[in-house]
């Protein structure tokens, strides 16, 4: 390797820079090494992933407007390419999709003949991750990968893929994932790390996979003033976000207060619509169902998302165990913020606030949270 490979060829925790020019080449990059590129993009008034196959697919120009229970895209007054939050889709739509057939079974004579059903999704590249997003994938990594049992299909997408993050520059009223220390910038989990300025992009580099990828861009090294040009941006969004929840000694709050006045009263605003949990990058609840043909004859075995805003998800003997609303949101609640400590070591919660943005009635979990903090019982 002579001087000049040693200096042009990415190196791990590396910055270098990549012109914005030069951005359709990552894509096209991605493509033709066998990813399926997913990234933001526009669609039913929202940013959501969609396929990404070239620079114009992006959500370029456009930001989102977050509060409780709203949602809207409007027009920038600059043409930033990642220049919004977080939408209602996460990589859990991929890693862990909406459903999905498990195992199928086709009638032989008398008897049924199982078999396995392929997961024949190709490896996907993630582009535009945000940091509370990173957070969320490792916490279901603990669920799906690092338990006794892991689950295949995961798995096979989770170590099949290539994660490109970007780095947040402003951040919505919803947001907190300074309370959770899980953002707003990106710190691990990725391969590449991306921070826009006005013509490129900062790239820090986060695994071999990453520097392999970097190594075929027409990158630059990073020099000084780009660097702090990236870090005044990042602490744009440092600076952006408002909103707070306490964390301190948060499990022994909430499992203290079961019987708070509190639940009642947010039961009697909550829809039970089951929005939070759809949303959430990090719930996992699912249910099994067997669908058969008219004829009988095939059979599937599905498993679904569910969620425990959902009336019949606590039945047991012949009996629905929360059968009020005061009861699910607290089950939710305190799952998510305390007894998920318990099962897996961290926190279920991101900070991400797409629980608040997409409840229809603008349910606060840290406004919940504060209140039970404010008169315990």
């Amino acid at each position: 390797m002579t001087q000049h490979d040693r200096e042009s060829s990415p190196s791990m925790h590396e910055t270098r820079l990549l012109d914005k020019q030069d951005f359709q080449k990552l894509v096209d990059l991605l493509w033709d090494q066998g990813y399926r590129v997913l990234g933001p993009t526009v669609s039913q008034a929202a940013i959501v992933f969609g396929e990404i196959r070239a620079i114009d697919d992006l959500p370029r120009g456009w930001t989102d407007e977050q509060s409780g229970g709203e949602y809207r895209l409007k027009r920038r007054e600059d043409d930033a390419w990642f220049g919004f939050v977080v939408g209602p889709h996460s990589p859990k739509q991929h890693f862990f999709p909406s459903r999905v057939t498990v195992v199928a079974a086709d009638r032989d004579g008398d008897a049924w003949r199982m078999r396995d059903v392929p997961d024949d999704e190709p490896p996907v590249a993630l582009l535009g991750v945000r940091a509370c997003d990173l957070a969320a994938i490792a916490v279901q990594d603990r669920t799906f990968m690092h338990a006794r049992y892991s689950d295949p299909i995961y798995r096979r997408r989770r170590e099949q893929a290539l994660i490109i993050a970007v780095n947040c520059t402003q951040a919505a009223s919803t947001c907190f994932c300074t309370s959770m220390n899980t953002g707003p910038r990106c710190s691990s989990g990725f391969d590449l790390a991306l921070t826009e300025l006005p013509d490129c992009f900062t790239v820090e580099v986060g695994s071999p996979q990453g520097a392999a990828l970097a190594a075929l861009l027409p990158t630059r090294p990073a020099d000084p003033q780009a660097l702090r040009q990236a870090e005044i941006a990042r602490q744009h969004a440092v600076d952006d976000i408002s909103k707070q929840l306490d964390t301190n000694d948060l499990r022994d709050l909430l499992l203290n207060n079961l019987e708070h006045p509190r639940w009642s009263e947010v039961a009697t605003r909550c829809l039970s619509c089951t929005n939070c949990t759809m949303v959430c990058p990090t719930c996992f609840c699912s249910s099994v169902k067997e669908v058969s043909d008219l004829d009988v004859e095939h059979v599937e075995r599905v498993r679904e998302w569910d969620t425990c805003f959902n009336w019949d998800f606590s039945y047991l003997n012949g009996g629905v165990v929360r059968d009020q609303i005061r009861s699910r949101y607290r089950q939710w609640l305190t799952h998510k913020l305390a007894s998920w400590v318990d099962q897996f070591g961290v926190s279920g919660c991101v900070g991400c606030g797409r629980c608040i943005t997409w409840c229809p009635v603008g349910i606060d979990l840290t406004e919940e949270v504060a209140a039970i903090r404010e008169t315990p019982v």
